[in-house]
């Protein structure tokens, strides 16, 4: 169960929060031409949070694994999940922000190419 949660929030950080964007899909149809400025800075900043959240997710995963009591393993999930929020923060995103360049990559495959570029630039 405690390696689940990790894994769930990890998923959500890693995946640019998947869940959100289903809920305000219908916003993101709406106006979707509207919603492509997305600066090169903004990419940057999403693909250096997407990779700190990686290495975060690698160190804290096996940590969870030899939790020895819940307790221990919600602590451990308080840490990786405040060490997110800081890269975010870091980076000067929100979530908000991030769910919003991840939405924009996903409708634009040119852009998507592009992030996906700069991810592996920082990995």
């Amino acid at each position: 169960m405690q390696m689940a949660t990790l894994k769930t929030l990890a998923a959500i950080f890693v995946a640019g929060f998947l869940i959100l964007p289903f809920a305000k899909q219908a916003r993101a149809q709406e106006s979707p031409k509207q919603e492509m400025n997305v600066s090169e800075t903004q990419l940057r900043a999403f693909a250096k949070v997407y990779a700190e959240v990686e290495k975060i997710r690698q160190v804290y995963e096996p940590r969870l694994k030899e939790a020895n009591n819940p307790e221990e393993g919600k602590q451990i999930q308080s840490e990786a999940l405040s060490k997110m929020t800081a890269a975010l923060t870091k980076e000067g995103l929100t979530e908000e922000s991030y769910t919003h360049i991840f939405e924009i990559a996903r409708a634009d495959k040119g852009l998507r190419k592009k992030l996906i570029a700069f991810i592996n630039e920082e990995r």
